[in-house]
């Protein structure tokens, strides 16, 4: 199994239900950070079918089969290393929003809870969503059988989408400053951010790393919201030293525009919250944008999510209050 097949797997499992062309499954590979032609992608899909990993619907459309999603859970991990710093770069070049017009695309976190849990999840989630610990006010939410972008919402559950972090890397790119995404992890709170008390790299890891907090259970982010103590998920970055001032001013722009996420942006070449920074670099700490949906775990409501889902219209969303 090829990185290349498991990530035409992979676009075959995001949409189980749906029937797939060479054409479509290329542009949902550029995405994820594999540029190939149909022709190409046509190749792979007739060795996928001879493999019994997918079957052709129809004159070109592909599914996967049950024998697919069990190669993509036990395909080697080595097939699946720096996927998610892949991942992150290319959704960041891929950003286009334009902070005064408010138009273009930002990167959609997309979570999955009972439907029937909707109202218990709103009310758990209005206090966070007015704390320093979200990235956005700003969401989507979905019922089952409604989509967010392409994504179909199960039957049963609801959809709910968060503006990600990694949204902020994109803005900044556009800026002109290049941002390295270091770490993901979990972030103490004592009234301020004092120090990560867990931490895994982007570079070389086959998972993203909060859904890992997340459903490990390491969070408390109600804690940290209602009592000023507790753990959120938050991420580690560098900035070149020469664009922290740019940078200062890019934040307060963002917060005006509704998007908040950057906590903490450190002093030339010295540690912020503990943490070395690279020659010429300083520090950078942005909350995670899956922090709402860690208060749901917590809470004991169910979920599932994907970091970094999709790129999405930022003036399709909503602000959370539009949903009380």
């Amino acid at each position: 199994m090829t990185k290349t097949m498991l990530v035409i797997l992979r676009v075959l499992d995001k949409h189980p239900d749906k029937i797939q062309g060479a054409r479509e499954i290329s542009r949902q590979m550029k995405i994820l950070g594999v540029e190939l032609t149909e022709r190409t992608v046509r190749y792979h899909l007739r060795i996928l079918d001879e493999r019994g990993f997918t079957k052709v619907i129809g004159k070109e459309g592909r599914m996967i089969t049950q024998k697919g999603r069990e190669e993509i859970s036990h395909a080697l991990v080595s097939a699946k290393v720096g996927f998610i710093i892949s991942k992150i770069e290319t959704l960041s070049y891929l950003t286009n929003l334009d902070l005064e017009t408010q138009e273009g695309n930002i990167i959609l976190n997309i979570s999955y809870f009972p439907e029937k849990k909707l109202k218990e999840a709103i009310k758990i989630m209005k206090p966070v969503f007015l704390s320093p610990y979200v990235m956005s006010n700003k969401v989507v939410l979905r019922r089952g059988g409604e989509k967010i972008g392409d994504i179909m919402v199960p039957e049963g559950q609801v959809g709910f989408g968060t503006v990600c972090s990694v949204t902020i890397n994109g803005i900044f790119l556009k800026n002109g400053i290049p941002v390295t995404s270091r770490f993901g992890g979990v972030l103490q709170i004592n009234s301020e951010p004092v120090r990560f008390t867990a931490l895994i790299g982007y570079e070389g890891s086959s998972l993203d790393p909060l859904e890992i907090f997340i459903k490990s259970r390491m969070t408390d982010v109600i804690g940290a919201v209602r009592n000023h103590s507790g753990n959120i998920l938050a991420s580690f970055r560098e900035i070149p030293v020469v664009s922290i001032e740019r940078a200062m001013q890019i934040k307060e722009n963002l917060r005006e525009k509704g998007i908040g996420g950057i906590l903490l942006i450190g002093s030339p070449n010295q540690p912020l919250l503990e943490m070395p920074v690279s020659i010429d670099k300083a520090g950078m700490i942005i909350v995670g944008g899956l922090n709402p949906i860690a208060a749901l775990e917590e809470s004991g409501i169910p979920s599932i999510s994907k970091a970094m889902s999709t790129l999405y219209k930022f003036s399709e969303l909503v602000t959370f209050k539009e949903l009380l």
